[in-house]
Parts: structure tokens; sequence; C-alpha cells
């Protein structure tokens, strides 16, 4: 399940090392609302599906004075070792200018929804 989101990432992160502006990734529903969590946040310029075939989107990157918005990105939770993290758990987390995405059972969140939401999940990776 989460094989292609790990996939789309490692998609990103040597696409914005190669500067590309566009990438191609496979359309995937949870892919596609990780990059509903990456567009609302401003860490890229948007997706769409691609024209000339469906099962693709590409994903639009975004720079900053000709340097990558996403610095790093980094896998918590993994296939060998899953991380849960609980309601309480996420309140004491405080990150000022990251991102962690997390996987819910309200779908794929940032961490200031999952705590809008009361919810807790899986930290699938966390964005600087």
């Amino acid at each position: 399940m989460k094989t292609k989101i790990w996939c789309m990432v490692t998609s990103i992160r040597n696409g914005q090392l190669a500067k590309k502006s566009i990438i191609r990734q496979t359309k995937q529903k949870n892919c596609e609302a990780m990059l509903g969590v990456l567009w609302d946040e401003g860490f890229i310029w948007g997706y769409k599906t691609c024209k000339f075939d469906p099962k693709f989107i590409e994903i639009y990157l975004k720079y900053n004075n000709k340097l990558p918005v996403i610095k790093t990105i980094k896998s918590i939770s993994k296939p060998s070792l899953k991380v849960y993290y609980s309601l309480k758990q996420l309140w004491k987390i405080n990150l000022n200018q990251d991102l962690l995405i997390l996987s819910t059972n309200k779908g794929i969140l940032s961490l200031d929804n999952c705590k809008k939401l009361k919810v807790g999940g899986e930290p699938i990776i966390i964005i600087r």
C-alpha cells in the first residue's frame, strides 16, 4: 500500500536534485492524497492527470531562487519498523517549519489537520 508513496517520495527527491520542473508518477489514490497535502502546505506547485496517459500523474515541483523548496524528505515509519502516534503524542510534537504527514483512518493528513480532527496515526514522512 505505502510502497507507492515511498516510490513517489523518492521520485520527488531525485527530481529536485536533477532540477526538473515536472516529474511523472503512476496514479494511486494514496499518492494523490499525499500530493494534496503537499500542495496545501505549499511544497509543490500542483499536480494533474497526464493528458496522454491517464495512468500517470504529472507533479510540478517548486523552487525558490533556483533552490528546491523541499530540502529533505525522511521516512519515519517503514515496512520493517512501524511507528504509531496517539493523539497525546501528537500534541507533544512541535514542528515550526517542518511538515509531518500521517496516515490515519480519516486519510492522509498533515500534523495540524490531525490535531484539528483529534486523530492519531502512522507517520509516513517528515519534510523540511
